[in-house]
């Protein structure tokens, strides 16, 4: 049985300026790879001495080498061709961001889909040298996969998105698979497709008046997301396989709401991770009562602290909230962490890294007075 930690992030922390700076000189020609990587391995060791100082014991590279949190899939695949994401689905407490805030780049495959060198393993070598205890990969479950499918360019390979999702399976189990390989013994599966399951809105903007129906969206992301799980406990029963649930979190911006009700049951009852890391910031996530559904054993880690804006939570209302989701859950079985990264994609949220260390410190504290 892995052990309880009771203090967590779930990935991403703000990028330096002078590492986005030069991903743009990158960009431009103006900077060697070689050059880029070693600005990329001194953010990350920055990023782990900050957690470190925080308190966090669970360590992530701060995702420093991806320009979005869904880079460790896209930018390791061959047979996609570069597309513009949608910007007009972001929303923030004070109204829509402008377009060019919430921009980043996705793929579309155009052909059979393969895969090239894994930016994981890059992640993971680095980490398993530099890092100062257990740390973590996180990964884009393949249950995503619907994202990369546009029928313009991908019908004439993959008639359907599912069709696709049978290879996107496979090639993320041999990445899984290779990660263990490396001694890797703590995975993060960050699964946004629920979002459209219990967000009508979003479903719509999202896929258009075609969207499949939500229970046929529910039955093919609890399929794959259990079959990824099943194949890393199946390759190393000790794995700590950890999932990721937000509503959005791109520049301090948001995509959908709605309660864990309509997906609790199949979700909580059919994916077998060790540890649901689940939104719960703000009333947008609904209550905790889904919670009832949780399997006995299994590690709620409680998103209440926001990582979209500064505004540091008070610690008697996280002590509160986590009070109220013990009346489903053990005690004992609950943690603390921010609802989503710092920097889900490269630009970051609209907060300053002392921020981020604060938000970080109030995580662990509270930690530290709840379960000693």
């Amino acid at each position: 049985m892995p052990a309880i930690h009771h203090a967590e992030h779930v990935g991403s922390l703000l990028r330096p300026p002078e590492l986005l700076q030069a991903r743009e000189a990158r960009t431009k020609g103006e900077l060697s790879d070689g050059e880029l990587a070693k600005l990329e391995d001194d953010a990350v060791l920055a990023a782990i001495r900050l957690q470190r100082e925080a308190g966090i014991e669970i360590f992530t590279d701060g995702e420093m080498r991806r320009a979005t949190w869904m880079a460790g899939l896209l930018e390791s695949l061959g047979g996609v061709v570069p597309v513009e994401a949608p910007t007009s689905a972001w929303f923030r407490d004070d109204g829509m961001p402008p377009p060019e805030e919430t921009a980043f780049q996705m793929v579309a495959a155009n052909a059979k889909l393969a895969q090239k060198a894994y930016l994981t393993a890059v992640e993971a070598d680095f980490m398993a040298r530099h890092a100062p205890g257990q740390f973590k990969i996180t990964m884009m479950s393949s249950s995503m996969g619907n994202l990369l499918w546009r029928p313009d360019l991908s019908r004439a390979v993959y008639p359907t998105p599912g069709d696709m999702m049978r290879d996107l399976v496979a090639l993320r189990i041999k990445e899984i698979e290779d990660l263990l390989g490396r001694g890797v013994n703590w995975i993060q599966l960050d699964s946004l497709s629920y979002n459209m399951v219990f967000d009508a809105d979003f479903r719509a903007r999202l896929m258009g008046p075609d969207a499949p129906a939500p229970e046929a969206i529910l039955d093919a992301t609890v399929a794959v997301d259990a079959e990824l799980v099943r194949a890393a406990k199946a390759m190393d029963p000790d794995v700590t396989v950890g999932m990721h649930i937000c509503r959005g979190n791109n520049r301090s911006a948001w995509m959908s709401s709605g309660g864990y009700e309509p997906i609790a049951e199949r979700l909580f009852g059919e994916v077998p991770v060790d540890r649901f890391l689940l939104e719960y910031d703000t009333e947008r996530a609904g209550g905790f009562e889904p919670l009832r559904f949780m399997p006995q054993g299994t590690t709620v880690v409680l998103g209440l602290v926001s990582s979209k804006v500064p505004r540091l939570e008070s610690q008697d209302e996280l002590r509160r909230r986590i009070d109220e989701a013990a009346k489903y859950v053990p005690l004992e079985n609950l943690a603390i962490s921010p609802q989503c990264g710092f920097a889900s994609t490269a630009r970051g949220n609209l907060l300053t890294v002392d921020d981020e260390r604060r938000k970080l410190e109030l995580v662990v504290d509270t930690a530290q007075k709840v379960w000693g």
